[in-house]
């Protein structure tokens, strides 16, 4: 498995050509990787029963981009967050870098 420390955006970026996401990413970062690739069904296996504040916030980035509104605000509530709204690749972006920060 790749180990290589992700510290960018950027960084975050160039390891989505790769097969599987970086071990060194918390699971939801890694979530937010297969979701930048389209696996919505994988995102959401890993932050499904993460009780963090940041697996009920990429918790939420799913259920909004499933389209299940009522349930993404519930998980928006629990990660203490506004329930997004806008593009939600902006929003997928704003979250990989406060995660990459914490």
């Amino acid at each position: 498995m790749d180990q290589t420390p992700i510290g960018s955006l950027a960084d975050f970026r160039a390891t989505l050509g790769n097969a599987a996401p970086p071990s060194a990413l918390s699971g939801p970062l890694q979530a937010l990787w297969h979701l930048e690739k389209g696996e919505w069904d994988a995102a959401h296996a890993l932050v499904q029963d993460d009780e963090s504040r940041a697996g009920a916030w990429v918790h939420a980035h799913v259920h909004r981009i499933e389209g299940d509104l009522w349930n993404a605000r519930y998980w928006y509530g629990r990660a203490g967050r506004a329930a997004g709204e806008g593009d939600v690749a902006l929003e997928r972006e704003a979250i990989v870098v406060a995660l990459l920060r914490d």
